[in-house]
């Protein structure tokens, strides 16, 4: 739907191997009643007002691997961290499981160690009635 017509998809990795870019996350979302925002990491994250945000989205570099083989390739990698009762945890499909990753105190420490790796770009879930008023943002 976002690129009509058109013959490669440039939405996603030249490849087809699933990189697809933030303009898919962020059409898929608003199917739901959903935004994605960008968060500039400028801002400290101690600003995020956690209560009203969804989850979070992080695109990371990643390692590139050819089974048990480690290539010294990075390429960019979509995971997602959501709240689950009083606990946050990284939904990483390339993790076997979910991970627990604590708190908010821990939570923005995860968060400020993946920005910190390279070119990481960090999107915050929200409802579109929080995207409007600005509620995310303390």
């Amino acid at each position: 739907r976002l690129a009509p017509g058109s013959g490669p998809n440039p939405h996603r990795s030249p490849l087809g191997t699933g990189n697809y870019d933030v303009n898919v996350v962020m059409a898929a979302l608003a199917t739901r009643g959903l935004a994605a925002l960008w968060w500039d990491r400028r801002r400290p994250l101690e600003r995020l007002s956690l209560p009203h945000i969804l989850g979070f989205l992080l695109n990371v570099p990643s390692q590139v691997r050819l089974g048990a083989l480690a290539l010294p390739l990075r390429r960019p990698h979509w995971l997602g961290v959501r709240r689950l009762g009083g606990t946050f945890y990284n939904l990483d499909s390339k993790l076997p499981a979910p991970a627990a990753i604590g708190s908010e105190t821990e939570l923005r420490q995860f968060l400020r160690e993946a920005l910190a790796k390279g070119p990481s770009e960090l999107f915050l879930v929200v409802p579109q009635d929080v995207e409007e008023t600005g509620a995310w943002l303390r």
